[in-house]
């Protein structure tokens, strides 16, 4: 018997893909009744051998899209020389992603993590050392937002505003109140004294694709300023060229104190980071945060990758021209069709407000051969590879013309 014969008879299908799964995982995912076996380009493709065009890339994550030699070939590199290291010796990967990010991010400091809720545990935790720092007591308060989302660890719940996450595992971490998004008295209101951090997306996500508005975003950096107020902008979604700028903050001529960061920045590979001002950075010392995979030499050399890439392929160039494209096909269906009520949205991160559920036509589309994802209960979400065309557009559009029908 062959290799390849061997290998084929080892292989499962995908009813005993599926069974297996169910067995032996813990139910935390409604999963769609498909596994997905491979990637090309912006095409997923099932067990079956079934593309599927991709608009949600992992929820915002590949960027560049599936099988990218070049970044494939930058891992395997890696993969044969060093995969982990302990963080209590240099390596060269680290040291060229965290020039990398903290250059495109305009902070001067970075701490690599596994993941965006670890980059927010890191950035709460950073924010309240700081203030400790100042004023010598551990009573502070962090204002976040309602209808946001950051994470599901204790930290990250507790500054997700959004009660069906939080209920079943209370008491949260004290000091957190919630203002409204995008309504800058909600949060005049709440700060005083013991205020240490605001934290919220730049464009929300899972509450539904709202990006900030501009007297919003640069009212509270002026409150911040003002009361010396750590601003927190978490850009784990947005960020990372979904917007068409690097980061989204950046469309705002604002910066933030601290800087949440994950999905695209390894386009695939376990990583996020968050950033800090060196002032503010100064705060965490030897013993205050770790660890044990975080920044490691591989995931940092798909960081490097990435940069480099986004560059090769003029990434940002090509969100500008395609956005704008997926915008006017978008306002084109909220024309055409009852049931969408509005889009809206900034560069490749795009929502269609729907008068309906979002399931039964995400559904259809799957069935259609088109990924697509929801955010909160009415809204279905765009957050296509950055590499896509203007023809991809078209393509996802007639599938999701049929499956709104």
């Amino acid at each position: 018997m062959t290799k390849k014969e061997e290998n084929s008879k080892d292989k499962l299908n995908t009813k005993d893909i599926i069974k297996t799964a169910d067995e032996h995982l813990i139910h935390t995912y409604n999963r769609f009744q498909i596994s997905l076996e491979r990637g090309d380009g912006v095409y997923l493709y099932d067990s079956e051998g079934k593309d599927y065009l991709d608009f949600g890339a992992g929820i915002a994550v590949f960027a560049l899209g599936y099988n990218n030699k070049a970044y494939n070939d930058a891992l395997k590199a890696q993969i044969d020389k060093l995969i982990h290291t302990s963080n209590l010796f240099y390596n060269e990967p680290v040291a060229k992603a965290a020039k990398l990010v903290t250059k495109a991010s305009g902070l001067d400091r970075v701490f690599f993590t596994n993941s965006g809720t670890e980059a927010i545990e890191g950035a709460i935790k950073l924010a309240k050392k700081y203030s400790f720092l100042k004023t010598g007591s551990t009573d502070n308060e962090i204002i976040a937002m309602h209808h946001s989302f950051h994470g599901r660890s204790m930290g990250a719940l507790a500054v997700t505003g959004n009660k069906h996450y939080q209920e079943a595992f209370g008491p949260m971490i004290p000091g957190i109140k919630f203002a409204e998004y995008n309504n800058l008295e909600s949060v005049k209101a709440l700060v005083n004294d013991k205020t240490c951090a605001i934290i919220f997306e730049t464009v929300q996500g899972e509450g539904g694709i709202y990006p900030a508005k501009e007297e919003f975003i640069k009212g509270v950096r002026k409150i911040c300023d003002e009361k010396g107020i750590l601003l927190i902008l978490d850009e784990i979604q947005c960020g990372m060229g979904r917007t068409g700028t690097m980061f989204a903050y950046e469309q705002y001529g604002i910066k933030p104190d601290i800087l949440t960061v994950a999905k695209a920045l390894g386009c695939g590979v376990p990583v996020g980071a968050f950033l800090a001002t060196q002032e503010v950075a100064n705060a965490l010392v030897p013993g205050d945060h770790g660890t044990t995979y975080g920044g490691n030499p591989l995931v940092c050399a798909a960081v490097v990758k990435v940069f480099e890439l986004f560059e090769e392929l003029n990434v940002l160039d090509n969100v500008k021209k395609v956005s704008k494209y997926l915008e006017i096909q978008l306002d084109k269906l909220v024309d055409e069709f009852d049931v969408a009520v509005a889009r809206r949205g900034l560069g490749l991160m795009q929502g269609l407000e729907l008068s309906v559920s979002p399931t039964s036509i995400i559904n259809k589309a799957m069935d259609d051969g088109l990924i697509l994802f929801a955010a909160g209960s009415n809204v279905i979400r765009f957050v296509p590879p950055l590499v896509i065309s203007k023809a991809d557009v078209d393509k996802m559009i007639e599938k999701l013309k049929r499956a709104l029908v």
